[in-house]
């Protein structure tokens, strides 16, 4: 029989596990909490710039909610004191009204790169102006469009030059009309502005004559597109894809750029809208007389040939370069008034004639819908309008005719088809689509017209 064991009065039972920690000595537990104080001491002695953050990425799968970042810091707009150029300003009177001497003009003309280029400055664009607080100049930003800016800097040396371009957002516009009375009004009722119209024009321009050809009843299909900046429309681009139906005759032209980076317009088959010859020299005008050999002149009241076209129009209006060529002559006589010559190679020659202004003078080259003057009513004129005359090898010939004589049009080489095809597909898919959509809205109002009756 075992006896118990007797313990002494006050005496604490002592366990076989040591996982207690109230089983060890005293002295043992003074010693561990003087650690945890040293510890905790010395971590506070830490320097700040040896602890390092990281964020820790907690598992989806956890169901726990991520820290919330810290907000991010908005970037700092600069400021600037515009001031707007005015017709007749200079650097000097702009520097002066933003509070700076001709000495600043002078630092930032010739010590910027690029500086000089601010003697050219336009009436309606902007300067803003940085100051520091002693009034010195900081910087210097020139507006020279909503998409184009140059900013000087104050450096040590002088003035840094940095261009700012601003990329316009692009939106893709369709266009469909029926001719009516005019092309000019038909556009305007689609929607359309003037420059697009009057591009529209340019690139159909050695397949239609604009002046005679159109007829009430003609469609045209258009996909182009507009520029936006900030919400804010700017203009229009370039047109991508046109289809215009004369006479139940289809033109098509696509925007194309080839592989040297060069844009242009060709048709489905991949020739060149661009013919040697414009059909017209005047757009969107009438035809007061057409070429007639036996024609009696309207002063001299003979039969004299009017070996020509006479382009009734507003004095002023614009007259182009028909082709690529060298102006041979640009003068003044009795009967032709103020008149230019043109030589295109050396076949062929072109005249413009009674013009009111000339634009170009003997021996400068010039481009095809360049302007070489205006419509006048000088010389031997009853009014305002351009006589045109085309001759090849020196002979007259009907400028309304002639084209079909011409050579053809340049097509792209084979190498450039599968990439003119890649870029253009999509284009003629939406013609076909804009076409269709036209057709059933004809169908449309017939029958509704059928069924009122």
């Amino acid at each position: 029989m075992m006896q118990a064991t007797r313990i002494p009065r006050g005496a604490t039972p002592r366990s076989d596990s040591n996982s207690d920690g109230r089983s060890f000595p005293k002295r043992h537990l003074f010693l561990a909490c003087g650690l945890l104080i040293l510890v905790g001491i010395g971590m506070s002695l830490m320097p700040a710039g040896n602890v390092s953050a990281r964020r820790i990425e907690v598992p989806v799968e956890l169901g726990l909610e991520e820290a919330t970042p810290l907000p991010e810091v908005a970037a700092v707009e600069e400021t600037w004191a515009d001031q707007t150029v005015r017709s007749g300003d200079n650097l000097s009177l702009i520097f002066k009204r933003a509070g700076l001497n001709d000495r600043a003009v002078y630092q930032v003309v010739n010590s910027a790169p690029q500086g000089k280029a601010l003697t050219r400055i336009f009436p309606g664009q902007t300067l803003g102006f940085q100051l520091d607080d002693q009034g010195q100049l900081q910087a210097l930003k020139h507006v020279k469009s909503r998409l184009d800016s140059v900013v000087y800097r104050r450096t040590e040396e002088g003035f840094s030059t940095e261009e700012v371009k601003r990329e316009p957002e692009i939106h893709r516009r369709f266009a469909t009309a029926t001719i009516e009375s005019s092309l000019f009004m038909a556009g305007q009722d689609a929607g359309l502005s003037q420059n697009v119209i009057m591009e529209m024009a340019n690139i159909f321009g050695g397949v239609i004559d604009f002046v005679l050809d159109p007829r009430q009843g003609d469609v045209f299909h258009l996909l182009y597109e507009e520029l936006y900046l900030d919400g804010e429309k700017l203009g229009t681009g370039s047109i991508l894809a046109a289809e215009f139906i004369n006479q139940g005759n289809s033109h098509t032209a696509f925007r194309y750029i080839d592989s040297n980076n060069k844009p242009g317009y060709f048709s489905e088959e991949g020739v060149s809208m661009r013919r040697a010859f414009l059909l017209s020299p005047v757009d969107f005008t009438r035809v007061s007389s057409s070429f007639n050999p036996r024609r009696l002149h309207p002063i001299y009241k003979t039969r004299k040939p009017h070996r020509g076209v006479d382009y009734a129009a507003s004095r002023g209006t614009p007259v182009f370069a028909a082709g690529d060529g060298r102006v041979t002559a640009s003068g003044y006589s009795k009967a032709n008034g103020k008149y230019v010559v043109i030589q295109h190679g050396p076949q062929y020659t072109t005249k413009y004639l009674h013009l009111n202004k000339r634009k170009v003078r003997k021996g400068q080259k010039v481009s095809q819908q360049q302007v070489i003057g205006t419509v006048g009513s000088t010389g031997a004129a009853t009014g305002p309008h351009l006589h045109y005359e085309f001759l090849v090898n020196g002979v007259h010939r009907n400028p309304r005719t002639i084209h079909k004589k011409l050579p053809k049009a340049e097509s792209l080489p084979k190498s450039e088809m599968p990439r003119f095809e890649e870029q253009t597909n999509s284009l003629n898919m939406q013609l076909a689509s804009l076409r269709q959509n036209h057709l059933a809205q004809l169908a449309t109002r017939h029958d509704n017209k059928t069924a009122s009756l």
